[in-house]
């Protein structure tokens, strides 16, 4: 073996090891959680309609945060082949969804950096390494569930956490993309039963 391949050997062998160490303490995005009545046909279900929205004038206003999470539902499920109900008319699914807010501890994995540098032909290189922490932060959570008011019986539930910014409150972006990631698994307009 010549001699000055042995220190680039070494080196990419470093990599290779950091690089793994270092996928396998990446923080992930918690999962989404969902279920679906196995006897639930999806094709019956054309429209959607919210919970409470009988225009009954005891009924507690809507948050700006509610507006904007219904928006994103609506958004998903139009793109799924629902419509959403005129009002007054009976939607075939009814769906209702709660929020909520915790701080949690999220603990930060061991971090690995590498450093790579040369001068003329000598080549180096470094690797450092920092010690695992953990740091409060605020998780939301969104529940939804859609009901067959025919039936009176959920058909379909669904929950998913995300980590909320400083203020506390989630912008539209992240809504939208926890919404998306909650409604994947939802069933098309059109889908007979599992």
């Amino acid at each position: 073996m010549n001699m000055t391949q042995h220190p680039r050997v070494s080196f990419v062998g470093m990599l290779l090891a950091a690089s793994s160490l270092i996928a396998g303490c990446a923080s992930t995005t918690p999962p989404v959680h969902s279920m679906q009545d196995p006897q639930a046909n999806f094709s019956e279900f054309t429209t959607f309609g919210w919970a409470g929205q009988d225009g009954q004038s005891g009924a507690q206003p809507v948050s700006i945060l509610d507006s904007n999470i219904r928006e994103a539902i609506a958004g998903q499920l139009q793109q799924k082949g629902y419509a959403e109900a005129v009002a007054g008319a009976r939607p075939d699914l009814v769906l209702q969804f709660e929020t909520a807010a915790a701080d949690t501890i999220k603990s930060n994995p061991v971090r690995v950096g590498v450093g790579v540098g040369g001068m003329g032909s000598m080549g180096g290189g470094s690797v450092g390494v920092s010690s695992p922490s953990a740091t409060n932060v605020r998780e939301g959570t969104l529940i939804l569930r859609a009901i067959d008011p025919t039936r009176n019986a959920e058909v379909w539930n669904g929950r998913v956490s995300r980590q909320l910014g400083r203020g506390g409150s989630p912008d539209q972006a992240l809504i939208n993309s926890a919404v998306g990631d909650l409604l994947q698994e939802f069933p098309a307009h059109g889908s007979a039963p599992k």
